[in-house]
């Protein structure tokens, strides 16, 4: 009787056997991967560089007495254009170490010296006969000038004109210049005053 009853409901067990087999595969698969370890995290992403500000560069004074200083190398030349008068001083075909502009339709001196600065400046001016501190700041243009504004009437401007040999200036943060007195500086200190 088994046997006829297994037969009979053979044809039905083999059935049901091929249609719970194929969910059973998606079970055990589920089953095998709930016990897999987890995927690593990914890295953190790395952090962009830090950029740091360049050191500004060791500025070596002269020693000694400024009087006893090296004269700087160059030449004066005396120039025109639209604005009015200016000498510069530097070496040949380079640019000026120092230059004096006479801003005509102002009445101004420019006193500008190559380099720049952080902030705000002071530009002393020293001859044999005295010594004058001026405000002074980048004058944004290329090459970078420091620059001091002051009056051609001012009493510095005679005081270079006949300092013996040499007049110094010294800016905030930039080398100390030694430059030698000639009549080109003097001559734009006449323009802006006439």
């Amino acid at each position: 009787m088994r046997t006829s009853l297994a037969r009979c409901f053979w044809p039905y067990s083999f059935t049901m056997r091929n249609i719970s087999a194929p969910l059973s595969f998606p079970l055990l698969a589920l089953a095998i991967a709930s016990c897999s370890p987890a995927p690593p995290e990914p890295a953190p992403a790395p952090q962009p560089p830090k950029v740091v500000a360049p050191a500004p560069p060791v500025v070596t004074q002269p020693q000694g007495d400024w009087i006893d200083w090296p004269i700087a190398s160059g030449t004066w030349v005396y120039r025109k254009d639209d604005r009015g008068s200016l000498a510069l001083f530097g070496p040949a075909g380079g640019d000026a170490l120092l230059m004096v502009r006479c801003n005509a339709s102002q009445r101004q001196l420019i006193l500008s010296r190559a380099g720049s600065v952080r902030d705000s400046a002071t530009m002393v001016l020293r001859a044999s006969d005295g010594v004058q501190s001026y405000s002074a700041g980048n004058s944004g243009g290329s090459p970078p000038y420091v620059a001091a504004s002051l009056s051609p009437t001012d009493m510095m401007m005679d005081r270079i004109a006949y300092s013996r040999g040499r007049f110094a200036v010294e800016t905030t943060g930039l080398q100390s210049l030694a430059i030698p007195v000639a009549p080109e500086f003097s001559r734009v200190v006449e323009d802006c005053r006439a």
